[in-house]
């Protein structure tokens, strides 16, 4: 398996579940992606959870508190930074707005909670002794993420300007450029790893957000295993093109991600 001991600025390093149950979070999502728990202390009554896959961390968790019961169960998505000061002062100037200051946590890194100029929320870290994600490109890994917002453009310029993103609509398959309001991929230092949806695919009724991809092996058995366990459909499996299957979920807690089957 592919093993990961630093992220290049720009990618996506970590991703964390923030959950009103925890314990069942543990039981979901190991069963479904076959990752394993590992519980770490955080405070006197707490534990944040960091989600193992061939030793290697692959994602966490931890238990929404209580004064902030008022938010939904989530998938929070971070950025790789060399500099989480600098890029929380950068992201401000160009219209974003600062949720949670820079701040260290431990010795682990320092990060920084952002919502874009468009309302979609995500973190940035800077790694220490913790670098994110350590594996990728296996089965039960981070493989894509989405941005989901009526605002393309303004979230183009937005990423352009505070990641050095490229953004492409790709090719047809005869070679011609893709039309204005197709799917537009986000390439970061030449590797594609998400995209901005059209208007046609949105989900009007969401707020903006960032949507967080897992890859499996089959993406019917895979949605079917995740609904017996408990989990809505929001997608079910759908055809990309004829080797891409995806579908779109929510964990028993309510926490949306999406499933990737592809070769």
């Amino acid at each position: 398996m592919p093993h990961v001991d630093k992220h290049a600025p720009g990618s996506f390093n970590w991703l964390e579940l923030a959950t009103t149950n925890q314990a069942a979070a543990k039981q979901f999502y190991p069963a479904l992606l076959g990752w394993q728990a590992q519980d770490v202390p955080m405070g006197p009554n707490g534990a944040y959870t960091i989600f193992l896959l061939d030793g290697r961390p692959a994602a966490a968790c931890f238990t929404i508190g209580a004064n902030e019961q008022q938010v939904p169960p989530y998938w929070g998505l971070y950025i790789a930074t060399e500099d989480a000061d600098q890029t929380s002062a950068r992201a401000t100037e160009l219209g974003a707005t600062l949720i949670h200051a820079p701040m260290d946590v431990s010795t682990f890194g320092r990060m920084a909670v952002i919502k874009d100029p468009t309302g979609a929320i995500f973190s940035v870290w800077q790694a220490k002794t913790h670098p994110g994600i350590g594996i990728t490109g296996e089965n039960g890994t981070l493989c894509w993420a989405d941005l989901n917002t009526p605002h393309r453009e303004r979230a183009k310029k937005f990423y352009e300007q505070l990641f050095g993103w490229e953004f492409d609509l790709g090719k047809d398959q005869s070679g011609n450029a893709k039309p204005a309001d197709s799917y537009l991929h986000i390439k970061n230092a030449g590797v594609h790893i998400g995209g901005i949806p059209p208007e046609s695919f949105r989900n009007k009724g969401a707020p903006p957000h960032w949507l967080v991809y897992f890859q499996v092996a089959d993406c019917e058995a895979s949605t079917a295993k995740a609904q017996g366990l408990g989990a809505r459909v929001y997608m079910p499996p759908a055809s990309i093109n004829e080797n891409l299957r995806l579908s779109v979920l929510a964990d028993p807690q309510g926490a949306v991600f999406a499933l990737f089957a592809g070769q």
